[in-house]
């Protein structure tokens, strides 16, 4: 069996036995693609060596590439052979001593409460794209904690208790409940009126199981969601870029900060390990650490 074939194999096992996410897939996708002109996609895969998987290391150390994509390149090789290994297709693992690199501590970044209370009436006062949409969009991002990839696929059916929740896929197909506050529910009240009215214009014959839409009527994409966002916070809107993701850690920290109990606050934002939370508390112990120095008249 080649490189390609064992690759084209195993990202089909993910897909449809595992049941991971098209994004998750095209990740691993990326990177076994990578190790395929590493080595060249026809190799038998029998005759990959632990030498052979440690140059490829070496490539991505060369062409300057961060921890965290050269280990997230090792975590893909190693569950590629651990996959040939269990289905015997190669009789020794050559990434069994593949070792992670050590990742440096990073504080996830996040916005103040007038920045992101400033992007998210950016739409209201500068519209750049579809203002009832886009002011919706920001609001629930922030009111949620959502991913990108979570409130982009979120479809009307979705929603409970009037709106003040809806259920939510996230990674690993794993399921949650998220909440929307009195302000985003009242944002998406204006948006769903012109997604009717667009949607009546346009003359869709089908319409789009998804909440957001854009102008030409097809759902959202994240790509779309990111150009968006571009536009309001650059040179146009507030001139501070931010990612999606920066609302999911303004919404953490503000949580956290508020005094939400940091289990819940896992549960909120869907993360299986807590300890993936906990990171955002170094943010408000630095934050309060601050405004003492600044307020104190000791400090």
């Amino acid at each position: 069996m080649t490189l390609r074939e064992l690759t084209e194999e195993f990202l089909l096992y993910l897909s449809a036995v595992r049941g991971l996410s098209e994004n998750t897939v095209k990740g691993y996708g990326n990177d076994l693609l990578q190790l395929q002109e590493f080595l060249t996609p026809e190799l038998d895969v029998q005759a990959i060596t632990r030498e052979n998987l440690m140059l490829c290391i070496g490539q991505l150390s060369k062409q300057r590439k961060s921890a965290a994509t050269v280990n997230r390149f090792i975590a893909a090789v190693r569950t590629l052979f651990a996959y040939a290994a269990k289905l015997k297709y190669i009789e020794k693992n050559p990434s069994l001593e593949m070792k992670t690199v050590k990742l440096p501590k990073r504080v996830p970044n996040f916005m103040t409460t007038s920045e992101v209370n400033e992007l998210c009436e950016e739409p209201v006062n500068d519209e750049l794209l579809w203002k009832s949409r886009d002011h919706a969009l920001f609001l629930m991002l922030y009111s949620s904690g959502c991913r990108a990839s979570e409130i982009v696929s979120l479809k009307l059916t979705d929603f409970m208790d009037g709106g003040r929740s809806a259920i939510v896929t996230g990674k690993g197909n794993k399921q949650r409940k998220v909440y929307f506050a009195e302000e985003s529910r009242k944002a998406l009240a204006e948006y769903l009126k012109d997604r009717k009215k667009l949607l009546i214009d346009l003359k869709i014959e089908k319409i789009p199981a998804e909440l957001f839409i854009n102008l030409k009527g097809h759902p959202l994409t994240t790509g779309g969601l990111r150009y968006i966002l571009n536009r309001y916070s650059g040179v146009e809107g507030t001139n501070r870029h931010v990612n999606p993701h920066a609302f999911r850690h303004t919404f953490a920290t503000n949580m956290l900060g508020n005094g939400a109990d940091v289990r819940i606050v896992q549960e909120m934002l869907g993360h299986s390990s807590i300890s993936t939370t906990q990171r955002y508390t170094h943010i408000t112990t630095e934050k309060l650490i601050d405004i003492y120095n600044k307020a104190h008249p000791h400090s």
